[in-house]
């Protein structure tokens, strides 16, 4: 009864609360989600004497974190919209085979991924901008954690598939499950136990343990609709490959943003040394605070406008776009005024270094300064992916970062006096840019999209 009542909410419930019911929980689990990110950064930015220098050794792993993550999304955020199109469709039996041909590309991807990039690190990670002072951190940081991605491909990339099915809160005790105990063993491992970074690696490792676990007795369980089963996990790239097609622009999301870091860190090193290298580790901490609740909110609204574009109903679609579309702009433009207002606060948190802080918060204002704009452009390139429409997400998902953002990286500090200051200047133009294109393609394409639906009324 249960199931089935879930099933039916996202076709006749109310727009508004089907949305914070699966929203909030969402939004809930991205904030927790993104302590895995920083609150190992935040202990050991605070390790007595050398905090600093590790605060910057692990930021310049973030670009391997990136492509780690990019990976499981692009079998996690291809197949979660197109198995819930396939339940508004009334074919639980085909979603149940993407379910399973995906967890069976994230064991491929883990095994492979593991072997390259555990052997890589060093080499990588000098690419990436790393001194003598830093390269130990980040390579003691790096290994550890590569060698657990196994579970971080499982809990990234197998958990929009139980938030798709309407379990939002079982989604979200997910990440809740795993940020209290990383929360707790961090703190252990760092200071108790005197193990530094290779501390807080083992703490997000067991952690993220725990949650794959969880994930897995779920959807192989009773309580699950859409069932993780043995018999479907033979790859089938009839089943798989539209999944990688839809997943490929979340993909290029992800892992250009590990290109962009790569290319932040390598400029900065350059032109600023260490310490801009350990202001940018800060301020891509803080840029998460914006895009991770940015992502729960389309989260919420992704398994209502897929399952009702299945379905064919267009106007609970364009109730849901525009809920979602209204509140990422809000929360993204309220969050713009308080990182223009305080960014000494969002700064200390990272560490308690003077000097840094107060790089930081100037370098802030300037990075930040197009945030306003990165709301209206995350809802209306998700609803994208929602629709199941892959290669217009995909050229939108590259527009912000390949063709704006990193040429204006390397190009505005050339023209510039203030080297630094042309490196940061350049993400709020390319911020602006991306977000008018990307609502401007939207509106002139979302009715023809609607129009394409099989069931269309």
């Amino acid at each position: 009864m249960e199931k089935s009542a879930k099933m039916q909410d996202m076709g006749a419930d109310s727009i508004p609360k089907l949305f914070a019911r699966l929203a909030i929980p969402a939004v809930v689990a991205q904030i927790i989600n993104l302590l895995y990110n920083i609150v190992d950064r935040i202990y050991i930015g605070h390790i007595p004497e050398v905090g600093a220098s590790a605060l910057t050794g692990v930021g310049l792993f973030v670009p391997i974190f990136m492509l780690i993550n990019a990976f499981a999304m692009l079998a996690g955020a291809g197949g979660a919209p197109l198995a819930s199109i396939a339940m508004g469709r009334k074919e639980n039996e085909h979603a149940e085979k993407i379910i399973a041909n995906c967890f069976s590309l994230l064991m491929i991807l883990a095994a492979v991924l593991t072997a390259v990039f555990y052997f890589s690190a060093p080499v990588l990670l000098r690419f990436f901008g790393a001194s003598d002072v830093t390269l130990p951190y980040a390579l003691s940081y790096a290994r550890i954690y590569i060698l657990g991605s196994i579970f971080v491909l499982i809990v990234m990339g197998m958990n929009p598939f139980i938030t798709t099915q309407g379990f939002a809160k079982i989604s979200m005790l997910t990440t809740v499950i795993g940020a209290v105990i990383n929360i707790i063993l961090d703190p252990i491992f760092i200071f108790v136990f005197g193990m530094g970074v290779r501390g807080a690696a083992i703490a997000t490792v067991l952690s993220q343990a725990v949650g794959a676990v969880w994930i897995l007795r779920f959807l192989t369980g009773k309580k699950t609709i859409l069932r993780l089963k043995k018999e479907n996990m033979k790859l089938d790239p009839a089943v798989f490959g539209p999944c990688l097609a839809l997943g490929v622009s979340t993909f290029v999301m992800l892992s250009t943003e590990s290109l962009l870091s790569m290319c932040f860190t390598s400029s900065l090193a350059r032109y600023g040394g260490d310490l801009a290298v350990g202001a940018m580790t800060i301020l891509s901490s803080v840029s998460q605070l914006v895009l991770m609740p940015l992502q729960g909110f389309c989260q919420g609204g992704q398994p209502i406008m897929s399952y009702n574009y299945g379905a064919g109903n267009e106007k609970r679609v364009k109730t849901v776009f525009y809920l979602q579309f209204g509140i990422c702009f809000l929360y993204a433009t309220l969050f713009w005024v308080f990182s223009m207002g305080m960014p000494g606060v969002l700064a200390g948190i990272f560490t308690n270094d003077t000097a840094l802080v107060e790089y930081a918060s100037r370098a802030l204002r300037i990075y930040m300064a197009g945030m306003f704009a990165f709301g209206a452009q995350i809802a209306c390139q998700q609803s994208f992916m929602a629709l199941g429409q892959a290669k217009v997400s995909l050229f939108l998902a590259c527009l912000r970062k390949l063709i704006l953002l990193i040429p204006l990286i390397f190009l505005l500090p050339a023209l510039l006096e203030d080297k630094v200051f042309g490196v940061f200047l350049a993400e709020p133009i390319s911020d602006i840019a991306a977000a008018l294109v990307t609502v401007l393609v939207f509106f002139s394409r979302f009715q023809k999209i609607l129009g394409k639906s099989p069931k269309c009324r």
